[in-house]
């Protein structure tokens, strides 16, 4: 490209921005990057090298400079490490590896450089999980403070936060941006739309149950829907299938089972968008800022009648309508089982597994590619509002840490932009299937893909993702308290304590953290300080949440078609 040319096109888009004044082999990385890989943008190809252009200008500082990331192992952050990694490096000069670990490690990992400012990474992707966890320790440097300081002069003009749609789980009560949000999978309902479609068995539920088979509105009719594929149906083509599938075992992915917002699905927490207010999904109560408890007694909600009746259901469904080896798994091995073909639904399905589902040759996946399967909003239960959130969606996001040096953290942030940066993210979010910008979900090529992705895109594209939100800033220290879920759901699941007893002790349990946390004093001004316990019926007989037990849990189930459904999101 004649030099003259490439600097007045870069000029016309970044203003009086810097820019590279010669040719070298970073320009000449970027445009085989460009013209080979990021070939799916909404970028035109040159805007794609007037933005490869400026991260080059960036670089030069840091050139030579070798710099570690990290995050959790999924197939958009394999893509990161694989390919955006090796093309960062190419292009600006700045050796960049990418380590991929467990999500568990992850956070232990920063736990470690958290309490003792010792670098182990330049830059972390980070669920917004911890959100709560940052506001309070002073530990992070907020994104919005980097950009308007030691990184305003690099900070990518066309990073676009407004095109982001996931900044409001990144934001703290302050409304500074804390972490940039670099991937976004939803947890949805999920249901073999091939077998709801066949008249045979919509006759039959109907004879049955009154009401027309189709994508469950509510909790009755999920739980109906897995008692007749499990009870009544029982075999299709031959072979035992189930109305349900989930996992039991003792381990730290079964807390994630419920904190990533299983009672809110229920309508445990208050109204409140992202998060309940002033009780959330986790059951823990705030006032202003300030943890109050989670125990019923403190005006908490973890182990109030929504909460019990949500864990209930849980064990009921696993135990009576799922596969009987699923007591025994963990997350990691449940998740591949709906694609063997036996499943009907499953209320807890993550759409990070969309892309193993559509695997060509999978019982789920027809010969043209199109998947037997779709995906709709998760049921509401029996507690829930209007106005309150429906479902839980991870947003890994990336942070940065006081602790590690100036340098090696404004390195990372250039690379953490070229991962979400426009020339990038489309055809990471192709790869990976967690958009996190709107205008890679609205763009041709995503219109494209939708028939062979099971209702991702349709449900990006409606106003009905809002209801879907990660963890908030009422929790204190995620670290701490999450993993405390695992452990007293187990004893739940194995039947060692009813789902009460259970929750009573996670209650307790996490007012006993946040309790210690209060003494220390090193939470700030948005520190937890806990009320003062009361009797169950102060709380109960006040507005919101904690919720009364409601004197009939299962009210007539109510279905919808999934067509129907479609429409309603595109009006």
């Amino acid at each position: 490209m004649n030099v003259l040319v490439f600097a007045l096109g870069l000029a016309a888009l970044l203003g009086s921005v810097a820019i590279p004044t010669h040719a070298d082999q970073y320009s000449d990385a970027a445009n085989k990057w460009v013209a080979q890989e990021f070939t799916d943008s909404t970028l035109s190809k040159e805007q794609q090298l007037q933005e490869m252009a400026w991260f080059t200008q960036a670089a030069e500082a840091f050139r030579g400079m070798s710099i570690n990331v990290v995050s959790e192992t999924i197939t958009t952050h394999e893509y990161e490490s694989k390919v955006l990694a090796k093309a960062f490096s190419e292009i600006t000069g700045i050796k960049l590896t990418h380590d991929l670990i467990q999500e568990g490690d992850v956070v232990e990992k920063l736990q470690t450089q958290m309490q003792s400012d010792r670098n182990i990474y330049d830059g972390w992707i980070n669920d917004s999980d911890l959100i709560g966890t940052h506001v309070r320790y002073g530990k992070v440097v907020a994104v919005s403070d980097m950009m308007a300081g030691e990184a305003k002069e690099l900070t990518l003009p066309t990073l676009d936060l407004d095109d982001f749609i996931g900044l409001s789980f990144t934001t703290g009560p302050d409304k500074k941006l804390y972490q940039l949000p670099d991937q976004q999978f939803a947890n949805l309902y999920w249901f073999r739309a091939d077998w709801f479609d066949r008249e045979d068995l919509k006759t039959q539920f109907k004879a049955k149950y009154g009401y027309d088979l189709g994508v469950p509105i509510n909790w009755s009719a999920y739980e109906d829907i897995a008692a007749f594929f499990s009870n009544d149906v029982k075999e299709i083509d031959g072979a035992r299938i189930y109305g349900h599938m989930d996992y039991g075992k003792k381990d730290p992915s079964l807390g994630w089972r419920f904190t990533d917002a299983w009672f809110s699905m229920a309508g445990a927490g208050d109204v409140g968008i992202p998060n309940g207010l002033p009780v959330d999904e986790w059951g823990i109560r705030v006032d202003g800022c300030r943890p109050v408890g989670s125990s019923v007694s403190r005006g908490g909600a973890t182990n109030g009648p929504a909460a019990v009746y949500a864990t209930s259901k849980y064990v009921d469904w696993l135990k009576k309508y799922a596969p009987p080896e699923a007591q025994g798994m963990t997350f990691g091995e449940a998740g591949p089982v709906p694609g063997q073909g036996n499943v009907a639904q499953q209320i807890f399905w993550y759409t990070a597994f969309t892309a193993a589902l559509t695997t060509p040759g999978l019982p789920v996946v027809n010969d043209d590619g199109t998947p037997k399967w779709r995906m709709a909003p998760s049921p509401k239960g029996p507690y829930w509002q209007e106005g309150m959130k429906l479902g839980y969606q991870d947003a890994g996001s990336w942070t940065f840490l006081k602790s590690t040096p100036q340098k090696r953290r404004l390195a990372a942030w250039l690379y953490a932009q070229f991962t979400v940066s426009k020339t990038v993210s489309l055809k990471k979010t192709l790869v990976g299937l967690t958009p996190i910008r709107e205008s890679d979900i609205n763009s041709a090529a995503m219109t494209k893909a939708a028939p062979k992705l099971g209702g991702l895109v349709e449900f990006y594209r409606s106003p009905a993702r809002l209801q879907w939100s990660p963890t908030g800033t009422n929790v204190p220290d995620y670290p701490k308290l999450a993993q405390l879920w695992w452990q007293y759901i187990a004893e739940a699941a194995s039947g060692e304590s009813t789902a009460q007893e259970a929750l009573d002790g996670l209650a307790r349990a996490q007012d006993k953290v946040m309790s210690r946390l209060e003494r220390a004093k090193i939470q700030g001004e948005c520190g937890p300080k806990l009320n003062k316990p009361q009797s169950a019926e102060y709380w109960l007989n006040a507005p919101g949440a904690p919720k009364r037990k409601l004197a009939n849990e299962k009210p007539q189930g109510r279905t919808i078609a999934y067509d129907e459904l479609l429409k309603q999101w595109q009006q």
